[in-house]
């Protein structure tokens, strides 16, 4: 284990606390983000992971350089999750654009929080306790089946966000930017906002349990796990707008995702016997994701290549439903 001195926490703390507050400060306010500013800022988030891995390298070494970029290649990768699951919540809870930015901040805060008390009980008890990998590495595999058999893409709702819903008191509809309004006859109710909050907090306490194992099986260094882990999280509310419009198109995805867990499950099972140093990993991990994208891709682009039937005398191609639902500006049913 590295030994991490005070000043490089300092270091950390500050650049997330200082990101953090620039990413409030430009946008605050009730204007949406343009596809491209999210691309913009998407890259913003993936550089400045990268610039901080860089430093980890030059002051801890290569060889913590290298686990920093093979626990932030893991982090990013399963993130594509956590934005499956912040789709299907707005959706389901009907949140518009305009609040998403707040309930996503807000919810990318707690997850730092929840995280770092996930690393740090973990690797305590890895050093205290050996056989504590192969329970990870279980629950990784087990983890890996789950996702291989179900598509995130074709969830219709939230387990977390349906509980929650039996058991507040809310309001049907939303109220701009506010977590609670006030009933007529003096009770206070609880919005849809604070409801996809909350469901946003569970959901990424649920996957912690798979994301934060799998960090392990790369490195058991509470440093370079916590800050590969932040950097990794704290370009999500970017990444959902990016991928947001685009997730439903890939079907493959969930395998890649399936194969990065089973990866990192085999990798703690076999550490004893099998060592793989971090860079092969990451070219594991990029490879894994990268292919099941691809071949959602081809996919896709085959079957646009192939006109659908239509009624009987029509051979014209006909669209398909959109994964996302219709647009804004599509024009209601009669």
């Amino acid at each position: 284990m590295h030994a991490t001195p005070p000043w490089l926490w300092a270091v950390f703390w500050g650049s997330v606390l200082a990101l953090l507050a620039v990413d409030l400060l430009l946008h605050r306010g009730h204007h949406g983000e343009s596809h491209r500013a999210a691309i913009v800022w998407s890259c913003v988030w993936i550089t400045a992971g990268l610039l901080f891995g860089g430093g980890v390298w030059h002051t801890l070494g290569a060889q913590a350089g290298q686990e920093y970029l093979a626990a932030w290649a893991i982090e990013k990768s399963l993130s594509l999750d956590n934005v499956f699951v912040f789709l299907v919540i707005f959706q389901s809870l009907s949140i518009p654009l305009r609040a998403q930015h707040q309930v996503l901040f807000l919810g990318i805060f707690g997850a730092l929080v929840f995280r770092a008390l996930f690393i740090f009980v973990g690797a305590a008890a890895l050093e205290r306790w050996g056989w504590v990998s192969y329970v990870f590495g279980g629950i990784l595999l087990v983890t890996s089946w789950r996702v291989l058999r179900e598509d995130p893409a074709k969830q219709q709702g939230n387990r977390a966000v349906r509980w929650l819903s039996r058991r507040l008191p809310m309001t049907q509809r939303a109220h701009g930017k506010r977590f609670f309004v006030k009933h007529p006859d003096g009770r206070w109710l609880a919005t849809p906002l604070l409801l996809a909050l909350m469901g946003l907090e569970l959901t990424d306490i649920l996957f912690a349990v798979d994301s934060v194992p799998a960090a392990f099986s790369v490195t058991q260094d509470t440093f370079v796990l916590y800050s590969s882990n932040a950097f990794a999280i704290l370009g999500l509310r970017a990444l959902y707008l990016v991928l947001a419009g685009t997730l439903g198109r890939l079907r493959y995805l969930h395998y890649g995702l399936s194969g990065v867990l089973a990866f990192a499950g085999l990798k703690m099972v076999l550490a004893p016997w099998v060592h793989l140093p971090p860079l092969p990993s990451v070219a594991i991990i990029v490879a894994l994701v990268g292919v099941s994208v691809w071949a959602s891709l081809r996919a896709r682009r085959r079957e646009a290549r192939v006109p659908r039937r239509g009624p009987r005398g029509d051979s014209r191609e006909r669209p398909g439903p959109d994964p996302l639902g219709p647009g804004p500006d599509a024009p209601a049913r009669p």
